[in-house]
């Protein structure tokens, strides 16, 4: 567990170099015509978790309102 905390606390740190060699990499191993399809999924994922941690903190907002509404607290 201590090896994963590492390699994600070393994620923040990751350079111009290292990401062309991980680039250079994914070329290597899943050739250029998949990569298209690898940059979709990838955004189709994005777009999806962005969308529910959105939907997420509206449920929270709308919540609060209802409780701010229920004890009319002035804002």
């Amino acid at each position: 567990m201590k090896g994963f905390f590492y390699f994600c606390f070393m994620l923040l740190f990751i350079g111009g170099p290292e990401v062309l060699i991980i680039l250079f990499f994914i070329v290597i191993f899943f050739g250029s015509k998949k990569i298209p399809e690898l940059a979709k999924g990838l955004a189709r994922a994005i777009r999806e978790v962005k969308d529910a941690s959105n939907e997420i903190k509206k449920e929270i907002h709308d919540s609060a309102s209802s409780i701010t509404d229920e004890f009319d607290v002035k804002k």
